[in-house]
């Protein structure tokens, strides 16, 4: 069996062991805004294995160390790998949380009795919809599947208005995708939730007749609109605002689908929870309690762009409407990956 289809049985068809498997790297000490501040004393050390891209939250953790002067020792990776890494590790993990950016991981785990429970005022932080079924993690943040389109060229109303209408012929030639990226999986792995199998490989086979151009991720397909070079990529919305942030005259904008609860219109959640071994809960609560925090939410929603977990919180005008009209499906539909690839290779996707 190729390494890319292995699969750890402790998580069945869930996670994925081969293609997806990244390097853990040491704490990481570089981001854009500066080097990391020194803590005060350092009593206590947590680890955290961290999906997130360092440069994102790392700025976090080191506010959290200068708040309490609990030291956090990162190991960075995929969220798939960390999860099974969880996994294979069982007692002798050396993890007190793990923070992902795909947290049906986290539901997996959870299933598996690999996570702690969550206390009530953790839990009541955020949304019913935005922690785990079973009170094992809580959601962070979240980014929202829209398409971003050339502003200069189309207006809202010229749009599709959903999902399944992007692949009208009209767009033939004229539209991006990443088919290869996680976040194109996962959105694959819900509309097979949403849609059933058939009706997903239809849409896809469709949209392979209007030959839409293929990118490796999603900041590709923003500068290729902004150039012209399409009108349409589907993209996760931080991306584009995130180049806006650097580029203020960028010709493109985002767009949710009109249409009460489309498939295109899912939101997909970053999440934390601790690893059931850890010896240190109250410093683990302390973090958790940080980034459901108003400080560390608005940083996640000012600085990264992305949609506050925490309710009350306020967001830019950027944010607002993008995903009003959410599709409501559990965030561990997300993670059946297995499925999701096979289907995309026999389509000569992957």
């Amino acid at each position: 069996m190729p390494k890319q289809t292995r699969f750890i049985s402790i998580l069945a068809i869930m996670l994925l062991l081969g293609c997806t498997k990244a390097k853990l790297d040491d704490p990481s000490t570089g981001a854009e805004e500066g080097k990391a501040p020194t803590p005060k004393a350092q009593k206590q050390e947590l680890v955290v294995y961290s999906g997130r891209s360092a440069k994102l939250v790392d700025p976090l953790f080191w506010r959290f160390e200068e708040k309490t002067g609990i030291k956090v020792k990162v190991r960075s990776g995929k969220s798939d790998a960390l999860a099974n890494r969880i996994a294979m590790e069982g007692e002798k993990s050396e993890a007190d949380l793990i923070f992902l950016q795909e947290s049906g991981y986290l539901e997996v785990l959870g299933k598996k009795g690999l996570l702690a429970s969550l206390s009530e005022t953790q839990l009541e932080a955020v949304p019913r919809e935005y922690r785990g079924s079973d009170n094992f993690w809580v959601g962070v943040s979240g980014r929202a599947r829209v398409l971003v389109y050339a502003s200069d060229s189309l207006k809202p109303e010229d749009l599709p208005r959903s999902l399944e209408a992007l692949a009208d012929p009209k767009w033939k030639g004229q539209v991006g995708w990443a088919p290869t990226n996680a976040s194109f999986e996962a959105h694959v792995s819900a509309l097979r939730h949403l849609w059933g199998e058939e009706k997903t490989k239809t849409w896809l086979s469709n949209m392979q007749g209007i030959e839409p151009k293929k990118y490796p991720k999603n900041s590709p397909q923003v500068r290729a609109v902004a150039n012209g070079e399409i009108k349409i990529g589907w993209v996760n919305h931080y991306y584009l605002l995130r180049q806006k942030a650097a580029e203020p005259n960028l010709k493109a904008a985002n767009f949710s689908f009109p249409t009460d609860q489309d498939p295109g219109n899912i939101m997909m959640l970053s999440g934390v929870a601790i690893v059931k071994t850890s010896k240190k809960r109250k410093a683990a609560d302390a973090l958790i309690q940080f980034l459901l925090s108003e400080d560390a939410q608005n940083h996640l929603t000012q600085k990264n762009f992305e949609y506050p977990a925490v309710k009350g919180i306020k967001i830019g005008p950027e944010l607002e409407g993008l995903a009003s009209k959410l599709s409501l499906v559990s965030q561990d539909k997300l993670t059946d990956i297995a499925g999701t690839q096979s289907l995309l290779q026999s389509l000569g996707l992957r």
